[in-house]
């Protein structure tokens, strides 16, 4: 099945969205029709994220959410021979994929690919670069300040963490302004109306978004005081924070 007729039958389907096998196998196609200025937000983290490993002797990255490992490759392939890399995900069939993916890395013990719910626990230790792009605003809100504190415990000092999250308008008018200008930025990539609707609805109540304000509270109360927005399109937005 093709990426475009997998998306196609994923979005026909009545029911909550979940990373399953649907999803991976037509995930990179979906990102750059669903996500604004996809790679314009994948190379500002990629390059930011450089800007902090370039200046640390101990490199060690974290991606939240690696999904099929697509983020984190560029990493790899820059600074394989000096530093350490793990991904986590929930999603098994993600997972496979990123595991595929590193095969060769992970058989040299370079790259780490590991199934963890942050919910229930965080791969401990000292990381110069922390990224979450687009997968905190899928925990349940009341786990989000217990991650985010978790993330900050796990960085170096001057260490970076990058966070990518879809986003609420500061209020219901301007929200709507924008979410109407998204969805139309979705039919101009060649999403139908039906197809738009099922998957808001099947998003409900799985994935959550929170106001830019809340987020930034979110890292002042962990401990983060350099923060920045580094990145913004309507509804969607990219935070850095150094500790």
């Amino acid at each position: 099945m093709s990426n475009y007729s997998s998306l196609n039958h994923l979005v026909q389907q009545d029911k909550k969205w979940e990373f399953n096998s649907e999803v991976t196998d037509c995930f990179d196609d979906m990102l750059e029709r669903s996500i604004p200025q996809y790679n314009v937000m994948r190379n500002a983290v990629f390059n930011l994220g450089c800007k902090t490993l370039d200046k640390t002797d101990n490199k060690s990255i974290l991606d939240i959410g690696c999904s099929n490992g697509l983020s984190l490759e560029r990493f790899v392939k820059k600074y394989w021979g000096n530093a350490k890399f793990r991904g986590i995900d929930v999603s098994e069939p993600m997972l496979e994929v990123a595991r595929d993916r590193f095969k060769d890395y992970i058989h040299n013990g370079i790259v780490h690919i590991d199934k963890i719910d942050l919910r229930n626990n965080f791969p401990t230790d000292i990381y110069s670069l922390i990224m979450s792009v687009l997968t905190i605003q899928f925990t349940p809100i009341e786990y989000r300040q217990s991650i985010i504190q978790n993330i900050y415990d796990n960085l170096s000092t001057n260490g970076t963490f990058i966070m990518v999250e879809k986003v609420l308008g500061n209020c219901n008018v301007l929200n709507e302004i924008m979410v109407d200008e998204y969805l139309q930025m979705k039919k101009d990539n060649g999403y139908t109306q039906e197809q738009i609707d099922r998957k808001r609805m099947a998003l409900e109540g799985v994935l959550v978004p929170m106001t830019s304000n809340w987020n930034i509270d979110l890292l002042k109360q962990a401990g983060f005081r350099k923060i920045d927005v580094f990145w913004r399109w309507m509804n969607f937005e990219g935070y850095i924070a150094i500790k």
